[in-house]
């Protein structure tokens, strides 16, 4: 399955839980959910993915977590705010950066309608 495809199941899995738990709760939640909705179907999930970062040879021990990786091809950043910011974006751009991973999607839990709260972020051929 290419990440694209792999993306449209993940949009399902996050309208049905934001359908279930709707807005206003923690970012935390929305994750773990999401996580037990993708396991549910036998899909190899991990969360709180920890990136290291290296600077000139050496890790500095200090990285990121990135929300939800689905089968090393899809990155996850959950969200539970207003609105986007520039600085979302450009986390998840740095997690699909770091990882290799060529597509991966913002979603933002704290609106009315899921469909308005996914940004698809592609930083490589979705389809392979």
């Amino acid at each position: 399955m290419t990440a694209n495809e792999l993306s449209h199941i993940v949009i399902g899995k996050a309208i049905e839980v934001h359908t279930v738990l709707g807005p206003g709760l923690f970012e935390r939640i929305y994750e773990r959910a999401l996580v037990v909705e993708l396991e549910n179907d036998g899909f190899a999930v991990q969360s709180q993915v920890e990136l290291p970062v290296i600077y000139k040879g050496r890790d500095l021990d200090i990285g990121y977590r990135l929300d939800i990786l689905i089968e090393k091809k899809l990155i996850i950043e959950v969200k539970s705010v207003t609105a986007f910011d520039e600085i979302h974006m450009s986390q998840l751009m740095t997690y699909l950066k770091l990882t290799g991973c060529p597509l991966g999607l913002l979603m933002n839990f704290n609106v009315p309608r899921m469909k308005h709260g996914i940004q698809r972020v592609v930083l490589g051929d979705p389809d392979q």
